[in-house]
Order: structure tokens, then C-alpha cells, then sequence
């Protein structure tokens, strides 16, 4: 039975291009994978803590070696690993923040890139038998083209951070222009609307 794992990061509910992405983009693989299972982790309402001295001395220390305190340190991030292990399909649904991606995605990605687990020690991802796509908000327009093209930094990070891991099958979805629902030139339903097409086929 197939699984599916959708990160979502964007901390405006109903108001999210990226979240109403998902849900197209859900409702498709659902129909292309009778019987598969949809687990999501909401960074919105995830307490995820950024890197911290107790939590790299744990990651430091062999797991034999482990204390008490370094097990608490790195149980959310055991779990986010087994999750991103356990999945086939990784969905990523994030905006874009001036260029990149939010800090609180960043943080899951520093919690779930782990040596041993992840990434072996000889620097070469374990992650090499899922695949990825990448359902993306932006107000700016990246594409071929675009005078601001070399500014997606976001993109180029989402794919090199996957990689690192080994998932190197990624498909991005990109919505930009997304701003023009926020200013009610266009509804939400019409924007994503044009991405259907992009949607159904990364679902598929």
C-alpha cells in the first residue's frame, strides 16, 4: 500500500495558495493510489525547535551512547525521519519568504537530514527509492525568462537539500504570481485552477 507524506508550512490556513495546492494535489493521488495512505505533518502546528547545543551534542553521540536527556533531545526528530522513511511520495507544500523558504521547513530539513539514517557517513543520501514534488506559492514569477530568475533561490534549495538525501526524482510544481489572489485580481479557485494540469500530473 502506497504511502504518501505531505510537509505542509504555510501558517495561513484558508488563505494559503500552497495549502489549497495541496488539496488538489491530495485529492488526485488519492484517486490514482486506491487504498494509499495520506499522512500529513503541519509545520504550522508542529513545535519544532531549531538546532540547539543538547541536540547536536545527541547527534554526535553514537546511539549506544545515548543519555536520557539526548534521546529527548532527538525524539521529534526520530519521528520525522520514521515518517519520511515509511513514505513513498514526499509532497512539499510550502510559500516562498524573500527568496526562500520558511525557516520553520528549513528546521524540518535540519531535523530529518541525519547520518545514519538519511545520509550515510560517507556523505551519500539513503533516501534513494522515493519520490518528491514540490507544490510552491510565490508572489514573484521565477520562470524561464523571468528578469528575476536567478532569485529562486527556494527551488534550487528544496531540490539540492532532496538530493543530499537521495531523492533525486523531484517535481516542482510552481505557482507564482501568487500575489494576485492576496490583491483580489484573481480568486483562489482560478489561480490554481491554471496548475491543475501541473498538479494532476505530479499525482499521478
Amino acid at each position: 500500500m502506497p504511502q504518501l507524506l505531505v510537509v505542509e508550512t504555510s501558517p495561513r490556513g484558508e488563505q494559503s495558495v500552497s495549502r489549497h495546492m495541496t488539496r488538489r494535489f491530495v485529492d488526485r493521488w488519492r484517486t490514482a493510489h486506491p487504498g494509499g495512505e495520506v499522512r500529513i505533518r503541519d509545520l504550522a502546528q508542529t513545535e519544532l525547535a531549531f538546532v540547539t547545543a543538547p541536540w547536536l551534542q545527541a547527534y554526535f553521540t553514537p546511539p549506544g551512547q545515548h543519555t536520557s536527556a539526548m534521546k529527548e533531545a532527538l525524539h521529534l526528530s526520530d519521528t520525522l525521519v520514521a515518517e519520511l522513511l515509511a513514505a513513498d511520495h514526499l509532497a512539499i507544500a510550502t510559500p516562498v519568504y524573500n527568496y526562500n523558504v520558511p525557516a520553520t521547513l528549513k528546521a524540518w530539513f535540519d531535523h530529518i537530514v541525519r547520518k545514519g539514517l538519511t545520509l550515510g557517513f560517507d556523505g551519500k543520501g539513503l533516501v534513494t527509492d522515493k519520490r518528491a514534488t514540490v507544490l510552491l506559492a510565490s508572489g514573484g514569477v521565477y520562470s524561464e525568462g523571468s528578469p528575476i530568475r536567478d532569485r529562486d533561490i527556494a527551488t534550487q534549495y528544496l531540490r539540492m537539500i532532496l538530493g543530499v538525501i537521495g531523492i533525486a526524482d523531484v517535481t516542482v510544481v510552481s505557482g507564482g504570481g501568487a500575489k494576485a489572489v492576496d490583491l483580489r485580481e484573481q480568486t483562489m479557485e482560478a489561480f490554481v485552477d491554471q496548475l491543475q494540469p501541473q498538479i494532476e500530473q505530479a499525482a499521478a
